[in-house]
Parts: C-alpha cells; structure tokens; sequence
C-alpha cells in the first residue's frame, strides 16, 4: 500500500496555536501589535551576537547564540508563521517532503512580520576564519566507546557517563510505525548562514532571517528528507519562535512541543537544531568546517544538559545515552563531523522526552550550504539509529 507523504509541519498544532496561547501572544488589532512592539523595544533583540574572548584551541566555544540587536526598523508586525504563510521563497523552493500521512489542518493567518534575507552582502568588515575542531584530550573529555567524545562540564565522574553511555535508549524506536516517532524543530528559528563559503563577513547582516530556505528550518528539512528516504515517520514544527521576542523562545517552543508530544504520544526523539555563533574577542567569526566525500559540511555540537537538582531534569541522564549513541553513530558514519558533546547544566526544555537533544549545526560563519549539508548527514546516522 502507497501511502501518500507530506511535510507536516507540525499541522494539527498550529493550527490550535491560534485558540490556545502557545508561547507568543496572538494579537486581535494592529493598535496592540504596535502598543506591544513599544513595549518590548528596549529589550527586544531579533539578531543578536555574544562577543566574549573565544579562545578556540580550548575549545570554550559559546554554546548559546547571543548577538548585538538588529535595527529596530526591521520589526513590522508580529505574530507567528509557519511553513504555508511564508510567501519570500519560491514554491519550487518550499520543501515538500515525503513522510507518512498524518491529518492536518492548515492555519489561518494572523499579522505576520518577516525578517528578509539581504540580496547583497559583498562589504569585508570582518574576517571569518575557518576551524575544524579537533579530538581532545584532557581530564574534561570522555571517548565514547563506540566513537564520538564527551566534554563533562558537570560535577559528575567520567566514570558515570562513560557506565551511562553504553546502556540502551530508555525508548524503543519503530521504524515501521505510521505514527511519528521523531520532532524536529527550532526554537531559534530565523537563526541563519552566510549566503556562500568565504573569508569575510558583511557587518550589515545579523544572521537571522524568516526566509526558511536560509534559516535552520532549512537544515532540519534536510534532517527530514533522510528520515523519509528511511520510511521514518516524523513532525518538522517551523513555527517561529524566536521573532519578535527573543527572549521568549523558549517558551513559546516549550508550549509547542507539549502540544504535538499530546497530539502525537508515540514520538520519541525530539531534535531542537540550532546554529552556534562563535566569535572572539576583535570580532573574527569561527566558521567550525570539516571535509565529509569532498564537500565541506558544518561540524555540529550535541549539547546534552544535566541537573544538579534544581532544574526539574530527573531523567537527564536518559537523555544523555541518547546524545551517547547518536555522537557516536554520527561520528562512526562521518568521522570529525561532531565537536564533542556538550554535557553541563542547561535546561533547554529536555525534561519534557527522555529523548530530547539540542543540536548545533556550525556557526554564524559557515555557508547555508555546509549547514544544509549537514543536516542531510545527521539525518542519514539518525535514521540508522532506528536499524538498531
């Protein structure tokens, strides 16, 4: 029996994000959409850069995007979009991918703001530098049995996670299933890329745009387009969560994920893809870059958070024998495409699966197409995942 396969989106979910609030309020007038953007402008960051002193032969990256704010003009209106409401790409472009048929139903339109990817960006104001992150070595790092490493910023032994790696996923995954087993979304979701590999950066983009052929959505379509080719049967949420409150995207995520894991019980992984924004201290970008088949692809970081009682996380360590097993897959399938797993006390709405994973793919120096190149590599060692 064909069964008939499309993008879903996280359907059924957005379209309840209209009648119930889902992290970012939905406003009823054009008056309170500019009352709120007033309210909200002297903390409102829509791109945003952190610029500590990296020191990158240590490898104390900045795992968390934080940037300087983008120009207040770029903020139109405000409310939330989702794939069918973007009209910037070109049909052909809008990714229709093949997975199982889930019903859904599409959402009404609310005021929409979009943050455009520049057609021009040639000024050199900056330089990006190429790096390739290394295997370490150091009381810090773990090698994990089955390939991969593991930079333990907790408390905990090495000893402990090594044990903890090596037992099974908490989960069985089902390959067959018609039901979704696996979310893909993006809690930071106009985080964006370089338009093409190169040496220099124009200052006058913020890395971050609606347009999801060059945003992460992107990337996690390509996660998506493998998991089909594997007859897997999955949810891409591309709502966005991140614009025009920054420092709600969390929440907002975290309501919409509750949403689809009540919608849809049987997923277990749930996968939030980021990009890192990694630069030192007079403003050089890192662009972490490695060569998969003759192609440069983006290196990725897996950050695995922990609890040390206080953030709600009990099964935090179940999630880590995921973020064991998929390191390892990964880096089996394509050696030095990971950066070690990140394993430290972050939240990042990871107490809500025993299988929930934030995923950075490169940084704001890498191209689109490493990211996107990327993303087809994770989603090809996800997939095996489900053969074993």
């Amino acid at each position: 029996m064909n069964l008939k396969r499309t993008c879903l989106c996280a359907a059924t979910v957005v379209a309840l994000c209209f009648t119930i609030p889902l992290g970012m309020q939905a406003y009823s007038s054009h008056a309170e959409a500019i009352n709120s953007i007033a309210a909200l402008s002297a903390n409102l960051t829509v791109g945003e850069y952190h610029t500590p002193e990296i020191n990158v032969a240590d490898a104390s990256e900045n795992p968390e995007d934080t940037s300087q704010a983008a120009p207040q003009d770029t903020i139109t209106t405000v409310g939330r979009k989702t794939l069918w409401d973007i009209d910037m790409a070109p049909q052909e472009t809008q990714p229709v991918i093949q997975s199982r048929e889930i019903p859904t139903a599409k959402p009404s339109k609310e005021m929409l703001g979009t943050i455009k990817y520049p057609e021009k960006l040639e000024n050199h104001d900056g330089v990006i530098e190429n790096f390739t992150y290394p295997h370490y070595t150091g009381a810090q790092y773990i090698d994990l049995k089955a390939g991969g490493q593991v930079r333990n910023c907790s408390d905990l032994p090495n000893a402990a996670l090594v044990a903890e790696s090596t037992k099974d996923l908490p989960f069985t995954l089902d390959k067959n299933s018609d039901k979704p087993q696996v979310l893909i979304y993006h809690t930071h979701t106009t985080e964006s890329f370089e338009p093409y590999a190169r040496s220099f950066y124009d200052k006058s983009f913020y890395s971050k745009t609606t347009d999801v052929t060059k945003n992460v959505v992107s990337v996690g379509n390509n996660i998506c387009k493998q998991l089909d080719k594997a007859g897997i049967t999955y949810v891409h949420d591309t709502l966005v969560h991140d614009y025009p409150s920054y420092n709600e995207a969390y929440a907002s995520s975290r309501k919409t994920v509750q949403e689809i894991l009540k919608q849809y019980p049987s997923i277990k992984i749930c996968l939030d893809i980021h990009r890192d924004g990694i630069q030192r201290a007079d403003g050089t970008r890192i662009a972490p870059v490695t060569d998969i088949g003759g192609k440069q692809a983006a290196q990725i970081m897996i950050i695995s958070g922990c609890d040390d009682g206080t953030m709600g996380m009990p099964n935090y360590m179940q999630n880590f024998r995921l973020a064991s097993k998929l390191q390892s897959q990964i880096e089996s399938d394509w050696k030095g495409l990971t950066r070690p797993v990140l394993f430290d006390y972050r939240h990042y709405n990871q107490d809500l699966t025993t299988g929930s994973l934030l995923i950075e793919v490169g940084s704001h120096g890498n191209s689109i197409e490493q990211a996107q190149y990327s993303g087809e590599l994770i989603g090809q060692s996800l997939a095996k995942l489900f053969d074993k």
